[in-house]
């Protein structure tokens, strides 16, 4: 998979993708929003001006995408375990972070994700069965951007990377291993966000 983004005069970014890949890509960010959820404004009866002010969880949530797409705020970044009380503390203030957080960034996450779907599906419908370039706005790039981010977030949770040395190990796995297509297709988005970065620096 070969198609790397690169720039576009008015600040925005083009890769050429086919149709496999473009079919890659929707799929893993259909599952994405799945798992996001849908936003109050798509459930029946919701109230624009209730949004403003409704409280999102307190709690983490049990799925270990989840948790890598909203982890905790407060915690112990060297990974020493924390004392009892101080433990207990930490808990506290990230419930209260995440009461008051975790509505906005599903929601961003969720319209990052739909911006990929829509521009596919806008590249689809134009070019037909062959590959095609997809040219995208700056704000549509700071979307993909964010989007190829989770991604990667969500297949390596699934696939328990935390290290990229570790998906460097994964890459070495045989062929008939079933983890092996989620490995090829978190390089793969990696190749892809480090080529849109590059592309938005100024």
């Amino acid at each position: 998979m070969p198609g790397y983004f690169e720039p576009l005069p008015d600040g925005g970014a083009a890769v050429a993708l086919d149709t496999v890949e473009i079919s890659i890509i929707r799929s893993l960010t259909v599952q994405l929003l799945e798992l996001i959820g849908p936003g109050p404004a798509e459930d029946s009866g919701a109230d624009p001006l209730a949004e403003l002010f409704a409280e999102g969880p307190s709690e983490p949530p049990s799925d270990p995408v989840l948790k890598r797409l909203f982890p905790d705020a407060y915690g112990d970044p060297a990974g020493t375990p924390p004392g009892a009380q101080e433990a207990a503390e930490q808990r506290a203030r990230s419930a209260e972070f995440r009461r008051y957080t975790e509505n906005d960034l599903r929601a961003g996450k969720r319209e990052n994700a739909l911006a990929v779907v829509r521009t596919l599906d806008e590249l689809s419908s134009a070019a037909g069965a062959g590959p095609a370039t997809l040219k995208l706005s700056p704000e549509q790039s700071r979307c993909w951007l964010g989007a190829l981010n989770d991604l990667r977030l969500a297949l390596g949770a699934r696939l328990e990377i935390t290290d990229e040395d570790e998906a460097d190990e994964l890459y070495r796995l045989p062929d008939e291993d079933p983890r092996k297509p989620l490995v090829m297709a978190y390089l793969w988005l990696g190749g892809l966000q480090e080529s849109l970065v590059a592309t938005l620096m100024p």
